[in-house]
């Protein structure tokens, strides 16, 4: 379907969309029209007029037979809802039949994170005493201190950071640029891992292989979850899990949602909410001390 390319460039050029969102629609859509080529005519035939509501919930009855999470799904249908108010506003439909799809509720699942203490362990797990060490300490300092995501890493130059004020600039998700402050720990283990850099590259890339290469986001998953294994029993922390850690540990510290939403360069409060939480020993110790009836005499 010729439509869809057109829509990959107009949410690159017109929404700002990164890389990898334009990735995962042109994923998720190219699998409806595939499903739809099969029910309706080879795919070169498929026209915007034969998408209807029965196509589409033909498509979910397929991806629930898959087994796919409902996570998945509910993408899926969001992705699907996008494309086809596109193909409505350019006038190649005249009705939007994915409006009436019924998407599942997601799961609200707590993403995996560290304690503080384990956080600590993981911070000095690096081998301080060789280059690459120095650079994995600066890597997993970064992280905790700051609460960037792994694309934003892998995305800094030596010029987004300002070791004396410590601060990074990050161009996070539709081409938008924040400033986000990092601990003078932090400062130091990047101070300590620029000196030996030099040796390695005179490239823009903050953090790079032994080549000198710009180090990719795959690398810094594999080191990140080298280094947990070493220091911790716990399945699922990858360098998402440092970001959720670095905004648990602000919370539980008295950090406000606003605050923590700036950092994270969340668009709406309700996603830093599915990154935050409050354990139970901590939600108890707050009623007991907050409410007149549970203080104790």
């Amino acid at each position: 379907m010729e439509q869809l390319r057109e829509f990959l460039d107009y949410i690159r050029l017109n929404r700002n969309a990164s890389a990898h969102t334009v990735a995962a629609y042109e994923s998720d859509l190219s699998q409806f029209i595939a499903f739809a080529g099969r029910e309706r005519g080879t795919r070169e035939a498929l026209q915007p007029k034969h998408l209807d509501l029965d196509l589409i919930r033909g498509f979910l009855g397929e991806l629930y037979r898959q087994g796919q999470a409902r996570a998945s799904v509910a993408r899926k249908v969001s992705a699907l809802r996008t494309f086809v108010r596109y193909l409505r506003r350019e006038g190649w439909i005249e009705s939007d039949p994915a409006a009436l799809a019924v998407a599942p509720k997601r799961e609200q699942k707590v993403p995996a994170h560290l304690s503080v203490d384990e956080m600590s362990r993981l911070l000095d797990a690096p081998d301080a005493s060789t280059p690459l060490g120095r650079r994995d300490r600066g890597i997993l300092e970064l992280f905790y201190a700051s609460g960037i995501r792994l694309s934003e890493l892998v995305a800094l130059d030596l010029e987004d950071v300002d070791l004396s004020g410590r601060m990074v600039r990050v161009m996070g998700k539709g081409r938008k640029e924040r400033i986000v402050p990092f601990n003078p720990k932090a400062a130091a283990a990047l101070r300590a891992w620029l000196r030996d850099r030099v040796a390695l590259t005179a490239g823009d890339a903050l953090f790079v292989n032994a080549r000198g290469g710009r180090l990719t986001g795959r690398s810094v998953q594999r080191l990140v979850g080298r280094y947990v294994r070493g220091c911790s029993t716990r399945f699922g922390i990858s360098p998402h899990a440092l970001r959720h850690s670095f905004a648990t540990h602000l919370l539980q510290a008295g950090a406000d949602l606003r605050t923590i939403q700036e950092l994270l360069g969340h668009v709406q409060l309700s996603t830093t909410q599915r990154y935050t939480h409050v354990n139970v020993a901590q939600l108890l110790d707050v009623y007991r001390k907050a409410h007149p009836r549970a203080r104790r005499s």
